[in-house]
């Protein structure tokens, strides 16, 4: 898996950090106060992807969202008066509640010590990112991103979003380096579909809330794993192999 590799790009929202459920949440809570239709049994985080693949090529692909939310569940509000009191209602959320998944920032830490260059690629817009990277204690004290990763690259970073490859060939001009030198950790179809359009091999962190695209992200996936424990195993168990094999030569 890691062989000829250099550069680890991981999504964040739902492969590093245990986010994906909270966002449901939050866009639940939302579509309550402002909406004057129920949510029913909508799969939100589902419904949430379709939209924001759909928007993806059309400007701020959660203004668009919030319109759409707007329109569903009857909201008197602006998308924008729907946007800000999004990200209010998610505040106390990303700042206390989100941490990494079991395991994540040891898969970090290894690789870092072991001499790969990381990278964050996500479609998370910038304010959340910063609010992680400089409030969020949870991750702050277990793998501070200044400290982990070479570059972070939020939503705000591209005109595309996924599963447009844009952040990974930007990722790759700013490294120099070659998509067969990378390897792409993802959860979502989304994310799958864009290491795939990039010609990077790409590795899925099992994440729940994919499970309605199961089928069709190992399908596309080179290499899955059902937790970072697992993927700390396979790891440690290649690296250190290849370091057996050096100290016989």
């Amino acid at each position: 898996m890691l062989e000829n590799k250099k550069v680890i790009i991981f999504d964040l929202d739902g492969t590093l950090i245990d986010s994906v459920g909270i966002w449901n949440e939050i866009d639940r809570r939302l579509i309550a106060e402002v909406g004057t239709k129920s949510v029913g049994d909508e799969d939100i985080g589902k419904q949430r992807d379709e939209k924001l693949k759909e928007y993806s090529k059309q400007g701020d692909a959660y203004l668009l969202y919030c319109g759409f939310l707007k329109e569903k569940y009857g909201a008197t509000a602006s998308k924008e008066e729907i946007k800000k009191l999004r990200y209010e209602i998610a505040d106390n959320y990303l700042r206390n509640v989100i941490d990494y998944k079991p395991q994540a920032e040891e898969v970090l830490k290894y690789l870092k010590r072991k001499g790969f260059t990381l990278v964050i690629a996500s479609t998370t817009n910038d304010h959340t990112i910063e609010t992680y990277r400089n409030h969020n204690q949870n991750i702050i004290r277990k793998a501070n991103f200044d400290d982990i990763f070479t570059l972070v690259y939020s939503k705000g970073a591209v005109k595309e979003l996924k599963p447009n490859p844009e952040v990974h060939y930007k990722i790759l001009s700013e490294l120099g380096a070659k998509p067969e030198e990378c390897l792409i950790v993802e959860d979502a179809l989304i994310g799958v579909e864009a290491a795939n359009n990039a010609g990077i091999d790409v590795a899925v962190m099992y994440d729940k809330y994919s499970d309605g695209n199961r089928e069709e992200i190992n399908r596309l996936a080179q290499y899955t794993f059902k937790d970072f424990k697992e993927m700390l195993s396979k790891i440690k168990a290649e690296l250190e192999k290849d370091k057996d094999k050096d100290e016989v030569r």
